[in-house]
């Protein structure tokens, strides 16, 4: 018998999988959400988790990105 299993399918490229991957593996065992990793850069996950996903991502980005000190250079 086939299981249906409701899920949100991710498409990314190959660094952003690793980091919701390593998000996955940071969290304790009831709470991990990828329910199935299907190559490189797609996942099958559970769809409660988008929002706090496209959280933790922004969270990452504005962490890492680099804004040019004021009054240096021209």
């Amino acid at each position: 018998m086939v299981e249906a299993i409701k899920g949100l399918l991710i498409s990314c490229d190959i660094p952003m999988a690793q980091f919701i991957i390593n998000l996955n593996n940071s969290m304790p065992n009831a709470q991990k959400f990828i329910l199935e990793i299907l190559d490189d850069t797609h996942m099958f996950v559970q769809p409660h988790m988008a929002d706090t996903i496209q959280y933790r991502l922004q969270e990452f980005r504005e962490s890492n990105t680099f804004e040019k000190p004021v009054g240096v250079g021209n």
